[in-house]
């Protein structure tokens, strides 16, 4: 079973980008929180489609905490002539934490949890 679920804070902005017509996604990279006595964070690049990228890109901001639940999707491709690889979360669901406007905004629109709506099947 490919499920997971994280909560933790945006280490970037959102990238919203038109990838066919009426296709879109939202990307962002999440720190993660190690619970471990040495400490630091993991970052986890997330993609959330359609609908629940455009309330992403709308509302979210860096630092903002969210928990995301989706499944794992691995991908690589070949650059400069070396393989690379990368593991991504897709979101199937995010629900936004911990109040407050986006960073970019005072007393924004972005200060209360956004019920959530469900996404189309995406890649």
């Amino acid at each position: 079973m490919n499920v997971v679920t994280l909560i933790g804070n945006l280490a970037t902005e959102v990238e919203l980008r038109e990838v066919a017509p009426d296709k879109r996604v939202a990307s962002f990279v999440l720190a993660v929180d190690r619970a471990s006595r040495d400490g630091g964070a993991d970052f986890v690049t997330v993609s959330a489609w359609d609908r629940q990228g455009e309330l992403c890109a709308e509302y979210l901001g860096k630092g903002r905490r969210v928990a995301v639940d989706g499944r794992l999707k691995s991908r690589s491709w070949e650059e400069e002539g070396k393989r690379r690889s990368a593991i991504e979360v897709v979101a199937r669901r995010v629900e936004f934490l911990g109040g407050g406007p986006r960073p970019d905004e005072e007393g924004g629109a972005g200060a209360d949890v956004l019920p959530f709506e469900a996404p189309a099947a995406a890649g």
